[in-house]
């Protein structure tokens, strides 16, 4: 009992002692520094990283701005990867003096044994490499991959950020990326389809509707050019369809679509030319048979 008693005796003194409190205080203070100078050390290199990209603009070497923006995040994200685990590594180390050696031993073994079951890790890391490599994509494109469609926030070295046009984040791992379609590296078609009621002719409503997309690349700068009146597209129970097809900057296809449809709706207005309505055909058998129906009784 008294060598159980001296051993706890022990322990207590050294557990209120000062020199415990000292170097875990000392061991707190220098892990704090380490890491707000990693985080001073990212904020610069950030700036350094956009400066450099703003000199490169300027130069007579250029890219185009969205890649430009994707290669500079994707740079910014693994600098920040790199300096937070080498700040840890110090924390680990130089504050509270761990055996760095012997744990990333261990963590080669032990590493080893996860990489069987991390596949889906080496597949998402190779394959955003191969998304910025082959420029599938960049930030600021509107695309739909993965079952979600939206404007590309961010691509990561594991992941890829999209929000939607309602504001909902979508984070879609780089290996689900089997398959994308990007609307922002060419220009697109507005295609808007106009009904025009049976009573009206075909020759003058499809000339009005070219006097007012004449003027619709002035208006509204994401139009490219003037317009197309592609002619009758069908024929409905109270109307025939004017499609009307114009090629607009990238991503603005919805857009366009709705300038147009505005700008046809009120002009043929105010010519006249209603929205057609539904008609409905109705037949009675107590009515009088015309004289066409008696003719053909007394051929019969």
């Amino acid at each position: 009992m008294s060598f159980f008693s001296n051993q706890m005796s022990d322990l207590w003194e050294y557990i209120t002692g000062p020199e415990l409190w000292v170097s875990i205080g000392t061991a707190v203070i220098q892990a704090i520094l380490i890491m707000v100078i990693a985080v001073i050390v990212i904020r610069v290199g950030n700036n350094i990283i956009a400066r450099v990209f703003d000199s490169r603009s300027r130069g007579p070497l250029r890219i185009t701005e969205r890649r430009e923006v994707t290669i500079k995040k994707l740079i910014q994200n693994t600098m920040k990867y790199t300096v937070y685990f080498i700040a840890f590594i110090m924390v680990l180390d130089g504050a509270f003096g761990l055996e760095i050696r012997a744990l990333l031993a261990g963590a080669g073994v032990a590493g080893l044994a996860i990489g069987f079951g991390a596949q889906n890790l080496v597949r998402d890391i190779i394959s955003g490499f191969f998304i910025i490599f082959e420029d599938q994509f960049s930030v600021g494109d509107y695309i739909v991959t993965a079952g979600v469609e939206g404007f590309v926030e961010e691509i990561g070295i594991r992941t890829t950020k999209i929000e939607s046009w309602t504001g909902e984040q979508h984070v879609v791992p780089n290996g689900n990326v089997t398959q994308v379609t990007n609307y922002s590296v060419h220009n697109g078609l507005a295609v808007v389809d106009v009904n025009i009621p049976y009573e009206n002719d075909v020759k003058a409503a499809a000339a009005i509707i070219e006097d007012i997309i004449e003027t619709l690349p002035d208006q509204y700068e994401e139009i490219v050019k003037v317009p197309e009146v592609f002619g009758v597209e069908a024929l409905e129970s109270s109307h025939f369809v004017l499609r009307v097809i114009a090629e607009v900057l990238p991503s603005y296809q919805w857009k366009g679509s709705r300038n147009i449809r505005k700008e046809i709706k009120d002009e043929l207005f105010k010519q006249g030319i209603q929205i057609p309505s539904p008609r409905l055909v109705m037949y009675s058998r107590n009515e009088e048979p015309n004289s066409l129906q008696i003719d053909s009784e007394r051929e019969m």
